[in-house]
């Protein structure tokens, strides 16, 4: 076990830059105990994938990272055959060389999930399933037989089995339901957005530069933005970025006119954009301050 504590847990995590309150350290450590997966769910933007970042640098493990996308299979996500490499050598056979065994390591082209099952320098390595509601039911089956043996079967090679199970990190921005019987293997959090003063450190942590005061009216203003009526809200990735574009601009204090000019730092769709144009965002710039903490 690398940590003796959750509070080892928060602190190892700070010291990577990565600030998260005890609820959710605590999931982690257990997740580490108890060699369960861990789910994240939540809004995007609100630091999912970046634990799973934060905590392989913290163990120095390896870092292996399964990107879902639509269309996402089993074999696509475990292994596939260099079936160039397989050809020359069936050519390079007829023509008298020794025939090599098609199916070796050689011609085997490990994908992340394979990688995972493997031994890794260091120890287990984290294995990040990011965004997994972006996958279907069937995937979702297939993960769910994989993640509980800790196992994958290549039909020409037979089954390889994790001789250390991965730390396993799900992630899923709830763009549809995960099915309960693999929410029922993971340790669940829902990550939701940060309260004022933990957006604060966290925006401290990751963009030192920034004065309090300018840091202060940043965090109010996107916790404010957060209340209006978007299609979707600014992440606390956005803030990280806004703060950093508006010190590249070399801003001391927020003003209407410098938030209509890096709008897109915060807003990804026209129509919330459109929707602070004129006088709102001197509105909500206003209330933002007005709710500012003493």
């Amino acid at each position: 076990m690398p940590f003796d504590s959750i509070d080892d847990v928060q602190n190892a995590l700070a010291k990577e830059n990565y600030i998260c309150d005890r609820a959710l350290a605590t999931v982690v450590f257990l997740g580490l105990k108890l060699g369960r997966p861990i789910f994240l769910e939540g809004e995007a933007g609100t630091g999912k994938t970046e634990i799973a970042k934060a905590l392989s640098s913290a163990l120095g493990r390896r870092l292996i990272r399964l990107q879902c996308y639509e269309g996402l299979d089993a074999a696509s996500a475990v292994y596939e055959w260099n079936f160039a490499a397989q050809m020359i050598a069936i050519r390079a056979a007829e023509g008298g060389a020794d025939k090599d065994d098609l199916f070796s390591d050689d011609y085997l082209i490990a994908r992340p999930l394979l990688q995972a099952m493997q031994p890794q320098p260091g120890g287990a390595p984290v294995l990040l399933i990011d965004e997994l509601d972006r996958t279907d039911a069937p995937f979702e089956a297939f993960l769910l037989e994989a993640l509980s043996d800790f196992q994958v079967t290549i039909p020409e090679r037979g089954t390889i089995k994790a001789p250390t199970p991965p730390i396993v990190i799900l992630t899923s921005n709830r763009t549809r339901e995960v099915h309960d019987a693999l929410k029922r293997r993971c340790l669940y959090h829902w990550v939701d957005y940060p309260s004022f003063a933990r957006e604060m450190e966290i925006l401290h942590a990751r963009a030192p530069e920034a004065s309090a005061a300018l840091s202060r009216e940043i965090v109010a203003f996107v916790q404010q933005l957060r209340k209006e009526d978007l299609f979707k809200n600014p992440g606390v990735a956005e803030t990280i970025d806004w703060a950093k574009c508006l010190l590249a601009l070399d801003v001391i204090d927020l003003s209407p006119e410098v938030i209509s000019d890096t709008l897109g730092a915060i807003l990804k769709y026209q129509d919330d954009i459109k929707k602070l144009q004129g006088s709102e965002a001197k509105r909500i710039l206003d209330e933002a301050r007005d709710a500012l903490p003493a």
